[in-house]
């Protein structure tokens, strides 16, 4: 389990969080969604470190990870897996590469047990046979899934996905989204999912935040969303479902 309270954070004179918090479950895909410039990826960035809070604390199953030493602080990053937007595929290395570069830095195994995981994690996801072949030579949907191969190969406890359906045809969004939720549950992991997505909101939101210029004004599941009360969440999801129409979704 996740725990944020009282998460603020500011750039020069600007607010971005202001006083959140939430309480993220295992086994299950939590998402944050919001519009643009909301705030919910600087959340994101400040519950796996890449941010540090003005003020507050994030909790990883009752460790305060802001108050921590550092052999806990370390202990709690080996527990993380990213999925960052895009992919973040290194160009020079093929795909084994990538998927086993968090082994090769965060731990010591040999290096035939790395093979093995790293094998295990590409047909989890549904690639098998393109180990050798380098990220310019595979589509965008599959450069997503040897991000989630790569955020997974060091069994994490808790993932972490950065608008995990960016670019991607309507689909294929469904497909991540799918193998998404079922690895969150065959994993037990407590995953976290930053989305403005409609259709994964309603495709796997068991829990859901809603951010809004920087405040958590609701959150629920996707069967409460649509008679939320909440003004701000109704334009949210009614702008979706008109890019979604215009679009062909």
């Amino acid at each position: 389990m996740i725990k944020f309270e009282h998460i603020s954070k500011s750039f020069a004179d600007r607010q971005v969080l202001n006083d959140v918090s939430g309480v993220l479950e295992k086994g299950k895909p939590n998402l944050i969604i919001g519009a643009s410039g909301t705030g919910k990826s600087v959340l994101l960035k400040c519950l796996v470190g890449l941010v540090r809070p003005d003020s507050g604390h994030v909790y990883y199953d009752d460790r305060d990870f802001y108050n921590a030493d550092r052999d806990q602080v370390i202990e709690i990053r080996r527990e993380i897996g990213m999925l960052f937007q895009g992919g973040a595929l290194f160009d020079s290395k093929n795909v084994e590469q990538n998927v086993r570069f968090p082994l090769d830095i965060l731990t010591k195994m040999p290096y035939d047990e790395k093979q093995d995981r790293v094998n295990f994690c590409l047909k989890r996801v549904g690639l098998e046979n393109v180990n050798k072949k380098m990220p310019s030579e595979i589509s965008g949907g599959m450069k997503k899934r040897v991000g989630i191969a790569r955020a997974i190969v060091n069994n994490p406890k808790y993932l972490y996905c950065d608008e995990p359906n960016s670019g991607l045809d309507p689909q294929t969004s469904i497909v991540i989204d799918e193998l998404i939720d079922e690895l969150s549950e065959e994993f037990d992991m407590t995953t976290v999912i930053v989305t403005h997505d409609m259709n994964s909101v309603m495709g796997i939101g068991e829990k859901i935040l809603f951010i809004y210029k920087g405040k958590k004004l609701w959150e629920g599941t996707k069967n409460d969303i649509t008679h939320s009360g909440v003004k701000e969440l109704d334009d949210f999801v009614f702008a979706n479902k008109v890019m979604n129409s215009l679009r062909g979704k």
